[in-house]
């Protein structure tokens, strides 16, 4: 689309803010780099890298068959992304806006508002996951005075308060400070986890690269079958994606084009993960030969490694990487979520403000409560929860749609809009959520669905998309289109 079918005409203030209005092309000025480094800092967050290295650890499987699998979740997601994104390229609009178009002008508003509170309790994890790596610089370089309280040390609390903080201030500098912040972030990350898996490498010994294969073995309580633990690890990793995958567009509308995203995407996902997984693996192996323990916080083990120079540049980096991908993937979404509801009252910077407020309570509370359900329970059940919206996102523009859509009706409140619906609400999108859902997150939660967790975000992806696709074609809406 040109810059002038981009302008929206009609405003209506209930719709419209300047920070949820399209991007002109001549504004958009991320490529493939920017991208690689969106996911770049996302897998190696120190969330990430823990997420990883407990799945090596937890369905005793050959560790290069848990390699493959993360592997096999990051081709997935690559492609899942891709279609995501193509709609926010064409048009520049960011995920609460592009929703417009499936669940009605105002029913956008609800799956705004699930993403909303997803991401928030995604930033305060993340914000707790980054505070340990201040944390570990911080007792480096001053000793740690003890004292505790819900399970934070008193440096521990200082550096959840230092890093809330910092990640305020580096926000309100807008997106171009974030971007540039990513594209050092990221790569520096990479170097220091190499020199962590070359040291332990070394002290590991020669023997190390041929026992990664066998060395988890016995370190597992799976019942499950080699097939059975090899698909829920996949499934796991692309639940831990699920967030961003859905609102992928809130990244690529400042992205010049296609093409640009996705060679960001398959240098950023695949490779990017192919090579991450095999640190990954290398060094927790390498803890359970050194140490006699599986050791998946990367903080932990550059403790135990014992060199300053080390614990103070691995500190730094681990500690950028997490603040980067927590702007970009659970401040920024829930900042455009939040300015949904209320754009005239709610701008993109409140929304910020509003976000980081509820997640330093989720970020204080992780380890004493949160923390105890399990990381891969956690990731599981919130990837379902929004799981069909993204099935509904694709269905809709792809195959009911045609990928066309009136940009000017995204904005506009007239009852004979395009996406109007019912009073705003598209209410067989709604059903099609309802039914989804329920699935997916009973296959998180009951008992006797236990063994479809690791698959609880695509299956109610898939049945989003399903139901939706049914529902709208017992009666197609009107659509009024821009090519």
């Amino acid at each position: 689309m040109t810059d002038q079918e981009l302008e929206i005409q009609h405003r209506d203030p209930s719709l419209y803010n300047e920070d949820l209005a399209p991007i002109k092309k001549r504004d958009r000025n991320w490529g493939w780099f920017e991208i690689f480094n969106v996911w770049s800092n996302d897998i190696q967050s120190l969330f990430g890298y823990t997420l990883a290295a407990s799945l090596f650890i937890s369905y005793g499987l050959n560790g290069w068959a848990v390699m493959a699998a993360i592997i096999l979740a990051g081709i997935v997601v690559m492609w899942l992304v891709n279609l995501t994104g193509k709609p926010s390229v064409k048009y520049g609009i960011p995920f609460p806006v592009m929703i417009r178009a499936s669940m009605g002008v105002r029913g956008a508003n609800f799956p705004a508002m699930l993403r909303a509170i997803i991401g928030i309790f995604w930033y305060g994890v993340q914000t707790y996951f980054a505070s340990t790596a201040m944390a570990l610089l911080l007792t480096a370089l001053f000793g740690d005075p003890g004292g505790q309280f819900l399970g934070m040390s008193l440096i521990g609390w200082l550096s959840f308060v230092i890093v809330w903080v910092f990640q305020i201030a580096l926000f309100w500098q807008g997106i171009e400070k974030i971007k540039h912040f990513l594209n050092w972030a990221g790569p520096l990350v990479y170097v220091v986890m190499v020199a962590l898996m070359i040291i332990v490498w070394f002290q590991a010994g020669s023997d190390l690269l041929p026992a990664v294969g066998t060395i988890f073995s016995g370190e597992s309580e799976y019942q499950g079958s080699a097939i059975g633990a090899f698909l829920a690890i996949t499934g796991t990793m692309i639940a831990y994606f699920a967030a961003v995958v859905i609102n992928f567009g809130d990244f690529t509308r400042f992205v010049r084009s296609e093409r640009e995203m996705k060679l960001g995407n398959l240098l950023g996902l695949p490779l990017n993960v192919a090579f991450f997984s095999f640190i990954a693996l290398i060094i927790t192996a390498g803890t359970l030969a050194l140490f006699g323990e599986t050791l998946t916080n990367p903080s932990d083990i550059i403790e135990r490694v014992d060199s300053l120079p080390l614990t103070i540049i691995a500190a730094i980096t681990f500690f950028a990487a997490t603040v980067g991908i927590n702007l970009v993937a659970n401040f920024i979404p829930p900042a455009y979520d939040l300015a949904n509801l209320f754009p005239s009252k709610i701008s993109f910077r409140i929304g910020g403000l509003i976000t980081a407020g509820v997640a330093f309570f989720v970020g204080a509370l992780w380890v004493s409560v949160i923390s105890q359900i399990g990381i891969a329970g956690f990731v599981n059940a919130l990837g379902a929860i929004v799981a069909p919206f993204y099935g509904i996102i694709v269905v809709d523009y792809y195959l009911v749609k045609h990928q066309r859509l009136n940009i000017q009706d995204m904005f506009s409140s007239d009852p004979d809009g395009a996406y109007h619906y019912v009073k705003g609400w598209n209410k067989r999108a709604l059903a099609a959520f309802g039914l989804a859902a329920l699935f997916s997150i009973s296959s998180v939660w009951v008992p006797a669905l236990e063994a479809l967790g690791g698959y609880a975000w695509l299956i109610g992806a898939a049945l989003g998309g399903a139901f939706y696709f049914l529902l709208m074609h017992t009666q197609r809406e009107p659509i009024a289109a821009h090519s």
